[in-house]
This record gives structure tokens, sequence and C-alpha cells, in this order.
């Protein structure tokens, strides 16, 4: 005995076999198919869409950051006085005036041999450097933006690299100042290094650093990272002087700067 292919009933209750559709059902069949390809498809077509735009605009703005060496003016990059709202101890105000900017150029002699070396694999495509005084010209402050020629996985390599291995805090890798003559500045040299830090940028193929002192040419015993310096309770004479809240509000401050314009010149007009 055999049994035969089970039989459902069609609209008009005669029988037929289940495994058979209707010629109608097998139309909406395909065209539900369709539908949900094309609709899967589409949503899938406009993440990428989405996340190449957002990929694009990344890379327009890490290739803009690195031409503003030559595409903005330097009072708009190191300008003439910076404010520093709560950038002090116990957040006072802080304000800043350039009294130099040094010629722009290459790293040749612009760093110690090892902070060189260290930076080497990002290299040098410009370097911009500007020294500024406070408001009671005590202090003096070296802010540097080294333009980079890598991209954005080589300055993530390196940003890595300082994060992990602490090098922002190691007193052999201090930036050099920028002693400009005739200024109170004159005496800002590798002795005279009392704080600094160093950032290096993902979002941009730049490294900014800050190195601030006494402007009265003393020399120092033991310099400090920024962020030791602005630890409360912190007795070391940098630290008390309010050094590293000189060195960190600089940098902050130009890096600010610096984002701002890079932003706005990815921009396209409506």
């Amino acid at each position: 005995m055999s049994l035969g292919e089970p039989e459902g009933y069609d609209e008009n209750a005669r029988p037929r076999p289940f495994g058979r559709r209707s010629r109608s059902q097998m139309v909406a069949a395909a065209v539900c198919l369709v539908l949900g390809a094309g609709l899967i498809g589409g949503a899938v077509t406009g993440s990428w869409l989405t996340g190449d735009s957002e990929g694009s605009d990344a890379r327009q703005g890490f290739a803009a950051a690195g031409g503003l060496w030559h595409n903005v003016p330097v009072d708009q990059l190191f300008p003439p006085t910076l404010q520093g709202k709560g950038a002090g101890p116990g957040d006072a105000d802080r304000s800043w005036t350039r009294i130099a900017v040094a010629p722009d150029g290459g790293c040749k002699g612009a760093f110690d041999p090892l902070l060189r070396k260290v930076l080497a694999p990002v290299g040098c495509e410009r370097l911009l450097r500007a020294t500024y005084t406070d408001a009671t010209q005590s202090h003096v402050t070296t802010v540097g933006l080294l333009f980079t020629e890598a991209d954005a996985a080589g300055m993530a390599a390196l940003a890595g690299r300082f994060d992990t291995e602490r090098l922002d805090r190691r007193t052999d890798l201090m930036p050099l100042p920028y002693p400009a003559k005739g200024t109170v500045a004159a005496g800002f040299g590798a002795e005279q290094r009392a704080s600094w830090v160093i950032s290096v940028l993902t979002d941009a193929p730049v490294v900014v650093y800050a190195v601030t002192g006494w402007a009265d040419g003393r020399t120092v015993d033991t310099a400090l990272p920024a962020e030791d310096a602005m630890e409360s309770g912190a007795t070391a004479a940098p630290a008390q002087a309010g050094l590293g809240h000189e060195a960190r509000g600089l940098a902050d401050r130009v890096e600010r700067g610096l984002r701002k314009r890079a932003g706005t010149a990815t921009e396209q007009p409506s």
C-alpha cells in the first residue's frame, strides 16, 4: 500500500495537494521575496553609505589639519594673547602674552636626541613654535606644533606608545624651549625647563607640546611633568609656582584652536 501526497482544500473546498500552490500564491510569494530583498539591500546600502560618509569626513579633517601650517596665519595658531579662565592653581584665571614666534622650519636642533628618536617614526613635515609669558612676566612657556608626515594609523601607533610607556612623563624626553633674544625668555634654555606636556593627536597629524620655566633664568634641579605638578599637595618648586598649570593651560588652548581651524577648513559653503 502506498501513501499519496496529503491533500488540503482550495478556496472552493475542492481537495488539492498541500505541496502545490496556486498561481496567485506563487506570484504573491515572489513579490514578497523581491520586496524583502530590496528592503534589506536598501538598509545595507544606506548604512554603508553613512559609514563611508563618516569615514570620508574624518579623512578630510585629518588632511585639513595637516595643511594648517601653511593655510592659517600664525596669529590664529598662536594668538598674540590667550585667556585661561580657571587654568591656574585653585581654578584661578590666567592670561598669557606671546613674546616671540620662531621661524617655521624643520625639526633639526629642535629636540633632544632621545625625543627626536622617539618622534622619528611619524616624521617632521613642519615645526611651529611660539613663546609666551604670564601676566606678571614671572614665567615663560614655549608651545610647539609638530606637523608630522604620518597617516592616521601612524599617529595612533605613536599615541599608543606614549600612553602605554608613559613617555610623556619621562624627564629625558622633555621638549626644548625657544629662547628669544631681547625678551624675558632670552635665558630660557634646557637647564631652565621646569614642567612640560606632550600630546600626540590621533585625529590630526600633529604633536602638541609645551615646556615652561621661570623668566629669571634660574636652573631647575627636578622638573615635573604637568600632570604631577598639578596634583594637589605637590610640594616641588615647579608645582608650588603653578608651572604645570602654565604648560597644560597653554597647550590645551593652542590645541583647541588647532582643532577649531581644522573643523572650519573642512566645512563646505551651502
